[in-house]
């Protein structure tokens, strides 16, 4: 899928990551962006979408951390296979495993990184993994 199609939905907390997360979409040719602060109110929003084809979810957003709110997507008949990155500053080989085990289907590190970023969003869309480099 290209950027261009795409409906992204980013679920972070921190409003100056949520506005760079935002952005850098919008660099690499996303132009449906949604955000949202906490994973209740992505889950709801995502609803109300007529598609979400990735999910950007934080780790450590309040209420429930992003492994909580992964389990409610990949339990939500509407939204059990859209593709979900992890986005943390966690980025221990351990945090990149725990993610793994969970089910994301990559694991972006914190701060982003602008020269990278635009190739592991069009990887992502194009069904691919995006894992640290080692």
């Amino acid at each position: 899928m290209r950027p261009e199609d795409a409906y992204v939905l980013v679920i972070e907390d921190d409003p100056n990551n949520l506005l760079i997360a935002t952005d850098l979409l919008r660099f690499t040719g996303v132009k449906y962006v949604n955000a949202r602060a906490s994973g209740w109110q992505g889950i709801k929003l995502a609803e109300s979408l007529p598609r979400v084809d990735l999910i950007l979810l934080d780790i450590q957003i309040p209420y429930e951390d992003g492994y909580a709110v992964l389990q409610k997507i990949r339990a939500h008949p509407k939204l059990k296979s859209t593709r979900v990155a992890a986005v943390t500053a966690n980025v221990l080989p351990q945090d990149e495993e725990r993610a793994r085990q969970a089910g994301f289907d990559g694991f972006i590190g914190k701060p982003l990184d602008f020269d990278r970023f635009p190739d592991q969003i069009r990887a992502l869309l194009e069904g691919k993994e995006v894992w640290m480099p080692r």
